[in-house]
């Protein structure tokens, strides 16, 4: 069973912490990774080809991960497979122990290292939750009996400072009902609205794990306003880096500045370190959350 399900449902706060597979097939810099997040993270999750960049692939790295006893979210994305693949590789994460899974749409390939790559799409992320859910039941998705079900801890993504929010929430809505039962979010910006939205995402039933980035540079901020879908940083934070005399401690210090106030109103916290683990502990840790 998920210890990560177990800690949230008991009420506990939870800390995740995010891992890059690598591009590539040396995995020495990713296994360091989750070794570092080990002491401080509940579990760690291992992205499936993040802004539509080539990478080791997330059922690999997951497995990986647990094989030196750090609890892993398996993450899918719908851009890269079929129904056929997506049911595939969930039971093949199933024979693998992994129970926590997370699933997403996937961003455009568009924005990516493979702009001719053709996008998949059969399923949107409601439908894929809607697939784990019906596995975990010992069905496929036209509900045949499959020999031996799943038993899938199943979470997705939210936006809780999107706008118009009152789509975004019925989205949410639909994920629920599906079967999600925990969100990750995107990052966090403006911590008053995105607090009372999570509250109402609480209210339908589901936890709610808390996205805090570290923004490090000017380049950071300008990568992901171009090149990731649904992202944005707001002028007051980008200036904030911009006009300080160190950028990358500015860059920790509104980490840990949200991190302290989001722990109040959060199920958990889920730090995007952008690679750099010892700092992402350090927020952890300056916030005193670890």
């Amino acid at each position: 069973m998920s210890t990560l399900r177990q800690k949230l449902e008991a009420g506990q706060f939870v800390v995740t912490g995010e891992v890059a597979p690598p591009r590539g097939a040396d995995c020495s810099k990713m296994l360091a990774d989750v070794e570092a997040f080990a002491p401080v993270a509940d579990a760690v999750n291992i992205t499936d080809n993040q802004g539509a960049t080539l990478h080791l692939s997330s059922l690999a790295a997951s497995r990986m991960a647990q094989e030196k006893g750090v609890e892993a979210i398996f993450q899918q994305t719908c851009r890269d497979r079929n129904r056929l693949a997506l049911q595939s590789d969930l039971l093949a994460a199933a024979t693998y122990g992994l129970h926590n899974f997370l699933a997403v749409t996937g961003d455009n390939p568009h924005f990516g290292d493979h702009p001719q790559a053709k996008a998949v799409f059969d399923l949107d992320s409601t439908q894929l939750i809607e697939v784990a859910t019906s596995l975990n039941e010992g069905l496929d998705m036209n509900g045949a009996q499959l020999n031996g079900a799943t038993d899938f801890y199943i979470g997705a993504a939210a936006f809780p400072e999107a706008e118009p929010w009152e789509i975004q929430k019925r989205r949410i809505a639909q994920k629920v009902d599906a079967g999600a039962l925990f969100f990750q979010t995107q990052a966090c910006m403006d911590v008053d609205l995105f607090a009372r939205r999570v509250e109402e995402i609480q209210e339908l039933g589901a936890k709610v794990i808390a996205g805090v980035i570290l923004l490090k540079s000017e380049k950071v901020i300008s990568f992901i306003n171009n090149k990731l879908a649904g992202m944005m940083i707001p002028e007051h934070v980008s200036s904030r880096i911009a006009h300080a005399g160190d950028p990358f401690e500015e860059s920790v210090a509104i980490a840990v500045e949200q991190s302290r106030i989001l722990r109040e109103v959060v199920d958990g916290i889920h730090i995007m370190p952008m690679g750099d683990i010892a700092t992402g502990t350090r927020i952890l840790r300056e916030a005193g959350i670890r």
